[in-house]
């Protein structure tokens, strides 16, 4: 099993999420939130079902406006930004949809290509080998000319974290990445973010439940609560589990007694 490491010593902060309130029209979500995920560690969003973690997974990336407060990418207001600022912004991270979200009529390499396209003046023969590239750093060398419709659902997801990784981000946001996986897919899907966390030097966000996969690739959680509409915990999953003075975080941990 993974150690956690010393998360934030040292580190500058690459995502800064201030006095955040969060909701549709008046019904408030999540309020007050304050956390910061730091250069290079893997940030894991958790809680039980209904308190808005993919919430506020969608307002980190810019999809959804907040009630009150800020968050920052890199220093900059991703909430104050212009639209082309925020496009701007959006370039320097890659996000891996739950559904995967692949263009099923696309082959897995038009797929990966399309924002290269889209956001570079790259000729086709770079953009065609870059994708080729993407795929081999998620282990579907050979798998280029496929639709979504002639792989597994773990293969699917791999496609999508090719795709997530186009334009060379340094922040990758994943919202339940192990949705649908049987377990050994889930497993070697973890071993996968791991190794990108390393290879590439990149921050990674994910929103999951998936107590297996937090405890092997998280280095620090926040625990989001319904009821309290708010993080009601923060820190190295692993220490938690034994040593938070919340009962219910313990047994959230274990898996033991939770609250949806």
């Amino acid at each position: 099993m993974k150690c956690a490491s010393n998360a934030g010593m040292d580190r500058r902060a690459v995502i800064e999420v201030r006095d955040l309130t969060i909701g549709y029209d008046d019904f408030v979500v999540l309020k007050d939130l304050n956390f910061e995920v730091y250069e290079g560690e893997i940030f894991v969003i958790l809680g039980g079902s209904g308190c808005g973690k993919s919430t506020v997974l969608k307002h980190l990336i810019g999809l959804n406006e907040p009630m009150k407060g800020e968050i920052l990418i890199n220093g900059e207001s991703i909430v104050l930004a212009s639209e082309d600022a925020k496009m701007e912004i959006s370039r320097s991270f890659g996000v891996l949809y739950q559904s995967g979200a692949l263009f099923s009529s696309l082959s897995l390499a038009e797929n990966v290509a399309l924002p290269i396209k889209e956001f570079t003046s790259l000729c086709p023969e770079l953009i065609e080998s870059s994708a080729k590239l993407k795929l081999g750093l998620v282990g579907l060398d050979g798998f280029e000319q496929f639709l979504p419709s002639e792989i597994s659902g773990g293969m699917k997801k791999r496609a999508g974290l090719a795709r997530a990784l186009a334009l060379d981000p340094k922040i990758l946001f994943f919202d339940e990445p192990s949705a649908g996986l049987d377990p050994l897919s889930s497993a070697d899907l973890d071993k996968l973010i791991l190794s990108l966390r390393s290879e590439l030097m990149c921050t990674i966000v994910i929103v999951t439940h998936e107590l297996d996969s937090i405890f092997s690739v998280a280095d620090r959680v926040i625990i989001l609560d319904k009821e309290k509409k708010g993080i009601v915990e923060e820190g190295d999953p692993r220490v938690l589990r034994e040593k938070s003075e919340k009962k219910w975080v313990r047994d959230f941990l274990n898996r033991s007694n939770m609250r949806g």
